[in-house]
């Protein structure tokens, strides 16, 4: 069978897979690593890591095809966003690699949104003004140690890094990652220059923008470990978020992702660049005439895993990280999924690591509201799910608020295979949740991003009709409307409770640096 193999750079792990015309997967493949907290806020990547595992997944892909008599045809990136990595001119990394999740240019954020720039910076990039971003990673760089910024001859992310590895070109990102910066101007398509001026950069360090369709060639030395043809392309692809979308079917109108990893993220394709007026969803690019809007929130999966580990004493059930951790969080489930919708009057707030979407106020802290002697842990762990959805069903009322229509949602991420998850998020949103039969969907996104730059997939809709599902689930009339009632609450209640978490945090001491701390569970196009 001709394959695409599709290669997903995520935040704990590069996934690679291999799939046939219709969308058949003949081939998965895994690489872990460590996300580092060296302090408080952060949260690093090694970059040489990332980079061999991208060309470790692709070798062991590429032999399975090659067992199995399959032909490669090409190879397709995905890439996780708000990365941000110093390079040298050679393409090599010249420190770590921070994340989406490192909060540390949370001062710089908050002085860009105080000065009335961040709107309209937003309208313009797509990208909100956040600690999450590059354009406010550059600026603390800018800030702390700007010789280095200066001096620095590239700057890039995670598709930069990956491609300094496998390909044979110059400095190249795709337009979607690079819709992805706070940096590029997704309008007249060029760095932006208020942008660049805030980040203390110059676009020469940053690298040229070609569409995300663009065919490149694999190194020679990567070509032969992996057995595959000098000459066959490699797609330079996405990013995570809007290949998550095309992964699951969800590009025809009225059709929405939503991703429930470690994070989560609602979102849907649209036939151009747009910006909400209230500034509270982003727009990255799929392809150069196809646009994802939507927004991310920074707690969904890894809720419920520091529920399992806060609140599992005397369990009998292992508490390790990895498989063990997830025999764990499923029958707390389960055992959540025995209190009635509402958890009895309990509200979780469960902004642990802080939140983005709908107000990207990255300062948020989580908070319990109602508690009574009678709620016990399956309580606390139903309104942990109930305030994710709750949270994510916000996001879904500021695509009604821009006269975005859904109809239907298609969910992928660890959370779905939890019939609670699934049936609260169903209420939450008051849509139908249908569940795509890919575990893998970035990276069959990828495939099938690499099909369309082959011109064997022309129309991206056809997705859709590719990506079996597998369960539909109706939302349940009463607690539809049980959560809608709810609902206002989650916002007045984290309006309310905001400065009094403000004074608190800096009543605490600093938590002590751990190096070997990961985060697990991945997400598909959340960040």
């Amino acid at each position: 069978m001709d394959v695409v193999i599709g290669i997903d750079t995520g935040t704990t792990a590069t996934k690679a897979i291999a799939a046939g015309p219709e969308g058949e997967v003949r081939a998965v493949t895994s690489v872990h690593y460590p996300l580092s907290v060296p302090g408080p806020g952060q949260a690093e990547l090694d970059p040489v890591q990332l980079r061999d595992a991208a060309i470790e997944a692709l070798v062991t892909v590429a032999r399975e095809c090659r067992d199995r008599g399959d032909r490669v045809q090409a190879v397709s990136l995905s890439a996780f966003l708000h990365a941000l990595v110093p390079m040298g001119a050679d393409g090599a990394p010249r420190g770590p690699l921070i994340t989406w999740a490192d909060n540390r240019a949370s001062g710089q954020s908050d002085q860009i949104v105080a000065s009335g720039r961040a709107k309209e910076l937003q309208a313009r990039t797509g990208t909100p003004v956040h600690p999450m971003s590059p354009l406010t990673k550059l600026a603390w760089w800018r800030a702390t140690d700007p010789a280095v910024l200066r001096d620095t001859p590239r700057w890039g992310g995670v598709k930069e890094i990956v491609l300094a590895g496998l390909a044979d070109e110059g400095f190249l990102l795709d337009l979607s990652v690079a819709s992805g910066t706070g940096l590029y101007d997704i309008h007249e398509r060029r760095w932006d220059d208020e942008a660049l001026e805030l980040a203390g950069v110059r676009a020469a360090q940053l690298a040229e923008v070609v569409p995300t369709t663009r065919q490149l060639r694999l190194k020679r030395e990567v070509a032969v470990a992996a057995g595959l043809p000098p000459e066959l392309p490699l797609i330079i692809g996405a990013a995570d978020g809007p290949l998550a979308n095309l992964g699951v079917g969800a590009t025809p109108a009225g059709v929405a992702a939503v991703s429930l990893g470690t994070s989560g993220a609602l979102r849907t394709v649209v036939n151009g660049p747009t910006a909400d007026k209230a500034g509270r969803l982003f727009c990255y690019a799929l392809t150069e005439d196809r646009w994802v809007v939507g927004g991310a929130i920074n707690n969904a999966g890894s809720v419920v895993r520091w529920a399992g580990q806060t609140f599992a004493g005397g369990f009998d059930r292992p508490t390790a990280e990895g498989e063990d951790a997830d025999v764990r969080d499923a029958a707390l489930l389960t055992e959540a999924a025995q209190v009635v919708p509402g958890s009895e009057g309990l509200l979780c707030l469960p902004y642990l690591l802080g939140e983005r979407a709908p107000w990207w106020r990255g300062g948020m802290r989580g908070a319990y509201l109602g508690l009574r002697r009678e709620h016990g842990r399956a309580h606390l762990v139903r309104a942990a799910v109930e305030g994710v959805c709750q949270q994510l069903a916000l996001v879904r009322d500021t695509f009604a608020d821009e006269g975005i229509a859904m109809t239907e949602v298609r969910a992928t991420g660890g959370a779905v295979a939890s019939e609670l998850w699934v049936g609260v998020l169903a209420a939450a949103l008051d849509l139908p949740v249908a569940i795509a039969d890919t575990p893998e969907g970035t990276a069959l996104g990828a495939c099938l991003l690499g099909r369309h730059a082959l011109g064997e997939l022309p129309d991206l809709d056809r997705a859709a009709a590719l990506v079996a599902i597998t369960e539909h689930h109706q939302p349940d009339r009463h607690d539809a409307a049980l959560y809608k009632r709810m609902r206002p609450l989650v916002e007045r209640s984290a309006l309310a409770v905001t400065g009094v978490l403000t004074e608190l945090d800096k009543l605490a001491p600093e938590p002590l640096p751990d190096t070997e701390k990961a985060v697990h569970g991945g997400d598909p196009g959340a960040r």
